[in-house]
């Protein structure tokens, strides 16, 4: 609603609304982020991905399986604190080696493992001398998604020893560590350079439910600001249809409620499609959305439903994420319900810029749907295609 005229809210709507430029120059660069941020996200194969740490004691010896993205490490990429690799100096090399089948990727990634493990830190009654056991290389496969390979290290454990600290890499980026068989096992993530607490080798230092919840939020938030482009742009399609609360609170909740369904289904192993189906779906998703938005001026019954059906997609997406990380199976509900408050506060944290940045000012504004709203969908439209486009057939 319009202040009414003569009061100072009314003066000051006239001071931020009335000018052209102020129109222009926000609109510009909203759209110029969107270009840009697209720009920045050419396949899922370029997503840095959290190594997945297995390890052991069995017959007093260490064994410790990795499954991580292997050309990363093997291009030289300070993984830490890195969300993409297209933005790494060495993002050509990465691509080069994506494309390399086992046979050919094998030598480099011995040589690699080889280095790398002089900088692995394993304590147990002074340090383990790790080794690098069998490597597993998958086929190149679909180059737009992640390889993940498998690296085995070993080492002899001193005998007598009850724990043990394990020190990540500096410049490896995250891990998650999981112990095995063991009761109440150890489940933790790290930061390159971290190092855990003492693990009781037999076990007994597994997550409170409280502990499980909290570190699953910022899973859950991440994927969604920085990493989850497409999923942004979902969610302010969904915010550029309409002017009013109560639309915008149908959509989100719609919404909500079916990526909620998928994410746990998912997480438990009860759905599962293949990503290279899913994700040219999510990016015709946002297509969808955005066109509408350009058409349509009144929330109809069935566009609920469609975006129902679409966050159903979108859960999936958010469960493969999950599935990377993997849920510690005696917290597997804390840590799931932390990860989906994560994703929600993600959500919510990009609604709450987009209407600092525009709703708070231009929402009643008669100008809005068309100077705004419109281009903005029109520019998400024109992703959203190119992603599906480049999902399908590149």
């Amino acid at each position: 609603m319009t202040p009414r005229a003569g009061t100072g809210c009314d003066r000051c709507w006239r001071r931020l609304t009335r000018p052209e430029w102020l129109f222009g120059a926000i609109l510009r660069l909203t759209l110029v982020w969107l270009v840009l941020a697209a720009s920045h996200s050419n396949g899922l194969a370029h997503e840095v991905t959290p190594t997945i740490a297995d390890f052991e004691i069995v017959d007093g010896q260490m064994e410790m399986q990795l499954r991580l993205n292997a050309e990363a490490f093997v291009a030289g990429i300070d993984l830490d604190g890195m969300m993409n690799t297209d933005t790494a100096e060495q993002a050509q090399d990465y691509d080069s080696l994506r494309a390399l089948g086992p046979d050919e990727l094998r030598p480099m990634v011995q040589l690699f493992a080889e280095d790398w493990v002089q900088t692995f830190s394993v304590i147990a009654n002074g340090a383990v001398p790790l080794q690098v056991g069998e490597i597993e290389i998958p086929e190149p496969g679909d180059i737009t998604l992640p390889r993940s390979t498998g690296i085995q290290l070993i080492g002899p454990v001193t005998p007598g020893a009850r724990g043990l600290k394990i020190g990540w890499p500096k410049g490896s980026g995250g891990v998650v560590l999981r112990q095995n068989g063991v009761d109440q096992p150890y489940t933790g993530y790290l930061q390159g350079g971290e190092t855990t607490p003492t693990i009781p080798l037999a076990g007994g230092l597994a997550q409170t439910p409280r502990e499980a919840f909290a570190d699953y939020i910022p899973v859950g938030y991440t994927h969604i600001l920085p990493k989850g482009l497409d999923h942004i742009l979902f969610v302010l399609g969904l915010f550029f249809f309409s002017t009013r609360l109560r639309p915008l609170i149908w959509q989100v909740s719609a919404f909500t409620v079916a990526h909620t369904i998928t994410l746990a289904l998912g997480a438990m192993g009860w759905v599962h499609i293949n990503p290279t189906i899913v994700e040219p779906l999510i990016a015709g998703s946002i297509v969808f959305i955005a066109v509408e938005n350009i058409f349509a001026r009144k929330l109809h019954s069935w566009r609920t439903l469609v975006i129902f059906g679409f966050g159903l997609l979108h859960g999936l997406g958010f469960a493969s994420v999950l599935g990377e990380f993997g849920l510690p199976d005696a917290q597997f509900l804390p840590a799931l319900l932390g990860f989906n408050v994560g994703v929600e506060l993600g959500q919510l944290t990009v609604i709450g810029v987009a209407y600092g940045l525009l709703g708070f000012w231009f929402w009643g504004h008669p100008k809005y749907r068309g100077r705004v709203a419109i281009p903005a969908s029109f520019t998400i439209a024109l992703i959203g295609g190119y992603w599906c486009v480049e999902r399908v057939l590149l």
